[in-house]
């Protein structure tokens, strides 16, 4: 009876006293809030608490969108969940809507995103996804602005140093559309690195390619034309069935005949070793030798490709990308083809290469792996992985 009400009534007044309890201590650190009690902050306490909020409870439609716009003001990327109309304001507001496939028509309208399972799991999966997709994008863009700027420093050293003419447009066609073509797709399909969901999300004004990425794509594709010219060079000095001819002489190719006519030798003794006299810079060895080797260090490289900080040595090693391997071997197929079936060579300007040329062009090509692995060392002592947004 009487005494069963006074405990009721006394239980009743500790519970109202630990709610006003409670309710003071939200205040104070706005990690517990109602809508009310946020009506009831001042803007200033409204962003502090928009940054320490753990529960927010009893909020209206415009609740959640203040609490999203405090969010985005402070430089965070926001997304919001919901299945119901009056979540709807809020995630069209949220720079990454979520709706639930069980939920209303209008909060699916104005989703960017909506779980079909309605499970939370899948927003991981999706941003695993993402990353995935955008790491392998830039290992795209990496792969071909690396290689065609080898092919034009290449070009724009060869005639800086005189030499003569180092890819024909049709040796440059080939290389560009078909043996960088496959590796290219391939890359599409790398696996996500180990890290993929540990790395600080990116800052969405941070450009796709940041000025210390531009700076690796040059250093491999100077490295790139560097090696393509040697292999030129080479064949004119060190070739042992080649002229082996002199440095100036390889660089003045253009006064061979003037320096033949005013040569008091016999005109019929070869300027050369081997026999070659001002032909040897009309000849397709140097061409071939160059062109191969562009193709086989692009080959090289697109392994590089295979994640942008990881060791092809010790944490991504070649078969983590099969495709890509398989991709590799059928441009080298066809590169073979080109240079071993005569009608194939004829039209490309090339002939088949000896044991001694192909040891130098792989002598020449091999080294962009530990190029590209200085660099991707470098990458990850300098924490020069694209980060640093807020989430």
């Amino acid at each position: 009876g009487e005494g069963g009400g006074d405990k009721e009534n006394g239980g009743s007044r500790r519970g109202g006293r630990n709610e006003r309890d409670l309710g003071s201590e939200r205040d104070r650190d706005y990690v517990n809030l109602t809508g009310a009690q946020f009506d009831a902050l001042n803007s200033d306490q409204q962003r502090l608490a928009a940054r320490r909020l753990l529960v927010f409870s009893r909020v209206e439609p415009r609740h959640k969108l203040r609490l999203v716009e405090l969010l985005q003001s402070q430089g965070h990327i926001v997304a919001m969940t919901g299945d119901g109309v009056n979540d709807a304001p809020a995630i069209f507001k949220a720079d990454i809507g979520i709706a639930m496939g069980s939920g209303t028509a209008v909060a699916r309208g104005a989703s960017s995103m909506v779980l079909a399972n309605d499970d939370f799991s899948t927003i991981v999966e999706a941003v695993s996804e993402g990353r995935v997709l955008f790491q392998n994008t830039k290992q795209f863009i990496r792969y071909m602005i690396s290689s065609n700027v080898g092919e034009v420093v290449a070009i724009l050293l060869a005639s800086l140093l005189g030499l003569p003419e180092i890819l024909s447009p049709i040796q440059l066609l080939w290389v560009n559309l078909v043996t960088d073509g496959l590796p290219a797709t391939a890359l599409g399909f790398n696996k996500p690195d180990r890290d993929v969901m540990s790395i600080a999300p990116r800052n969405p004004e941070d450009p796709i390619v940041t000025r210390w990425l531009l700076w690796r794509y040059c250093v491999v594709g100077t490295y790139v034309g560097v090696a393509t010219v040697a292999g030129q060079v080479w064949w004119f000095l060190s070739y042992p069935r080649g002229p082996m001819m002199t440095w100036h002489a390889a660089t003045t190719s253009g006064k061979c005949v003037s320096l033949r006519s005013s040569s008091s030798a016999n005109p019929a003794t070869p300027l050369f070793e081997n026999g070659f006299n001002c032909d040897a810079f009309a000849h397709v060895g140097p061409s071939t030798v160059a062109m191969t080797v562009v193709v086989i260090v692009e080959m090289f490289n697109a392994l590089n490709n295979l994640s942008e900080d990881g060791s092809l040595f010790f944490t991504v090693p070649p078969w983590a990308n099969p495709g890509l391997l398989y991709a590799i071997a059928a441009s080298v197929v066809l590169h073979l083809l080109v240079l071993y079936v005569p009608p194939l060579a004829a039209i490309m300007g090339v002939v088949p290469l000896g044991w001694s040329e192909w040891g130098a062009v792989l002598l020449l090509s091999a080294p962009v792996l530990l190029v590209d692995e200085l660099l991707k060392a470098m990458s990850r002592r300098g924490g020069g992985r694209a980060g640093g947004g807020k989430g």
